[in-house]
């Protein structure tokens, strides 16, 4: 039998613009049923109509594309997400349209036309509609994109090395794979200081490559799983990636308030009857220890340093996971080898 999970977030956030950014998150949907589509509400905002007049303000290079247009952190007709959350994207001009993507809070993109209260936008990977009044644009998005941007490196090496000291003599912190971006927290010259799931650690110049930032689109992508993956492990991913986007805190276990890595597999897999420690390096002594090439969804990916482990995350089945990431990121889905993992545990039996 095979089972299909409507729309899981997959957060593409390859495919930079130039220019990242801290999000704040609010509350999710809490429904325990709610699944994925019921959270990406129409805009998760507190108050529509916030700011400027966004159908008003956008109207310049798109509706005169012979205008001369400034380029702004990559965009020549810049929109901002104006909204607490994520804005959603749509196939079409209306709220029937599917889904096809999430912009968040303060992401970049490209305006592309309007078409009454929508407006055609372009960011990542992702091209699709919004409504327009959840958008800055304009003068407005322009001196937003000076506030919000930051400096994000990529790596562009197959197996990058972030070390705990910036030098080639002291160890290995983790590996990050190629075309993964990091928060870059200081220039040393030669080498970068960069956050890795809220950890400091240092990376060489000369395998990443340097630009300031807007986060940009996530896709909406149909995951498909094949036979041994079990109703339990559909429903406890639909349940666990609704949360995406919600704030990180450290020590914190409120899946819609703040909520740090171990926190958040903890709720999740309280909400199945299985009760885990509040933190990482205790959750991998428990269930059983699998190879990462058997995973299955809901299995525990681990991360850290050697052997030494500090982060935690659930595979979502596609090479993916979904993890409490930092203050900077909150609940987000990755790949699954973002960075090297320690071990692969097994707490489901079916």
């Amino acid at each position: 039998m095979r089972y299909e999970v409507k729309k899981i977030i997959a957060a593409c956030m390859t495919g930079v613009t130039i220019c990242s950014i801290v999000p704040t998150y609010t509350e999710a949907a809490n429904g325990v049923n709610a699944g994925i589509t019921a959270v990406l509400g129409e805009s998760l905002v507190s108050g529509a109509g916030v700011g400027i007049s966004a159908v008003e303000a956008q109207n310049t290079t798109a509706a005169n594309p012979d205008a001369t247009a400034i380029t702004i952190c990559g965009y020549t007709n810049l929109g901002i997400a104006n909204v607490d959350n994520h804005l959603n994207i749509r196939e079409g001009a209306g709220e029937d349209y599917d889904l096809v993507g999430k912009l968040p809070k303060d992401a970049g993109c490209e305006i592309l036309g309007t078409e009454g209260e929508w407006t055609k936008i372009q960011s990542g990977d992702v091209t699709g509609y919004v409504k327009s009044e959840f958008l800055f644009t304009g003068d407005v998005a322009a001196q937003k994109a000076e506030e919000v941007k930051s400096t994000m490196a990529t790596s562009n090496t197959m197996t990058l090395n972030a070390r705990t000291e910036p030098n080639t003599e002291c160890s290995i912190w983790t590996t990050i794979a190629e075309g993964e971006e990091l928060q870059v927290l200081e220039d040393l010259g030669d080498w970068i200081k960069v956050d890795v799931d809220g950890d400091e650690c240092y990376v060489a110049k000369e395998f990443v490559t340097l630009a300031e930032e807007l986060p940009k689109a996530m896709t909406l992508t149909e995951l498909q799983y094949g036979q041994g993956v079990s109703d339990v492990r559909v429903d406890m991913i639909q349940y666990a990636c609704q949360f995406v986007g919600n704030r990180y805190v450290w020590g914190g276990t409120s899946l819609t308030n703040g909520v740090d890595c171990s926190g958040f597999t903890m709720r999740i897999y309280e909400k199945y009857g299985i009760y885990l420690p509040h933190s990482s390096k205790a959750q991998a002594n428990c269930g059983t220890r699998i190879d990462a090439s058997q995973a299955k969804p809901g299995d525990l990916f681990f991360y850290g340093s050697g052997k030494s482990i500090s982060h935690v995350a659930m595979y979502i089945g596609g090479g993916q996971v979904v993890h409490a990431s930092s203050a900077k990121t909150g609940i987000k889905i990755s790949n699954a080898f973002y960075r090297t993992p320690i071990c692969v545990v097994r707490l489901l039996n079916d």
